[in-house]
């Protein structure tokens, strides 16, 4: 009988150490509960031995809250002479906003990269710049306020994810609040990341909730794209919505044998 594949479960290096804090302790024990759930797409331990920077995909995320985002960052940081640790963690509904935590909170930028990428490739060159965008978050430009994670497990559907930010760049200021719409092909060969803007943040909410149009685009970054991505940008499709989750096992986008996942609308 073959051996199913079971992806690596996350090296925490704390084998010796105790938690700083019965809290540490705590909220540790909370977040790692399932960890044989929580799958490694990218991890830097330092040289010193002092931290260890993780972005796991959990796979539990589809029982959770209808909406919850399904990517988990973890910043470890030891005590080496008092042989303590304490962390610090975030959920993130999209892969670059999990490496843009990670680098702020002192990983090395080509360590915060995903470590196998078997999974769905940009579509288009603008998917790839908004990436970099979001990734990069020059000056604290968006303010995460809003996401949604709808995940109907099945080959038959596709991904989507949207996330509703505050710009802060002065070109926005008409329209500072912008969804970014991630939609992966049902045969989840590729993705597609376009950027709506909008007047207030209610304006964008009742876009995610009723899709009654199609995604009022925001300008292209830096003004300067090729024509087939400009025609890509426009073909920005409206969600059926309101898919039941199967009971299934989901493995992460982006990485080995990964299975779809799609966006949900958070409960108000």
């Amino acid at each position: 009988m073959a051996n199913s594949y079971e992806p690596p479960r996350p090296d925490y290096r704390i084998d010796g150490f105790e938690a700083a804090t019965e809290r540490t302790e705590d909220d540790f024990f909370s977040v790692t509960l399932s960890d044989d759930m929580l799958v490694p797409l990218a991890e830097h331990h330092s040289a010193d031995g002092r931290d260890t920077y993780l972005l796991l995909y959990d796979r539990t995320a589809i029982w959770d809250i209808p909406g919850t985002a399904e990517y988990v960052t973890l910043h470890i940081t030891r005590d080496t002479a008092q042989r303590t640790f304490d962390f610090a963690h975030e959920r993130h509904p999209v892969i670059p906003l999990a490496q843009n935590w990670l680098i702020r909170q002192g990983c090395p930028a080509e360590s915060a990269e995903l470590s196998k990428n078997h999974g769905p490739r940009p579509a288009d060159v603008l998917t790839a710049r908004l990436e970099d965008m979001l990734r990069a978050n020059p000056d604290d430009r968006y303010t995460v306020l809003d996401h949604s994670t709808d995940n109907p497990c099945s080959f038959d559907f596709g991904i989507e994810v949207s996330t509703l930010v505050h710009d802060s760049h002065p070109a926005s200021a008409h329209t500072p609040y912008r969804v970014f719409l991630e939609e992966t092909t049902k045969d989840f060969r590729s993705y597609t990341v376009r950027e709506g803007a909008f007047p207030t943040a209610e304006a964008a909410d009742t876009w995610v909730r009723e899709r009654s149009t199609p995604l009022p685009l925001a300008p292209a970054p830096d003004g300067a794209v090729s024509l087939r991505a400009e025609a890509a940008r426009a073909r920005s499709t409206v969600n059926s919505g309101g898919l039941a989750v199967p009971p299934a096992a989901v493995v992460p986008p982006r990485s080995a044998s990964a299975a779809p996942a799609r966006v949900r609308r958070s409960a108000p």
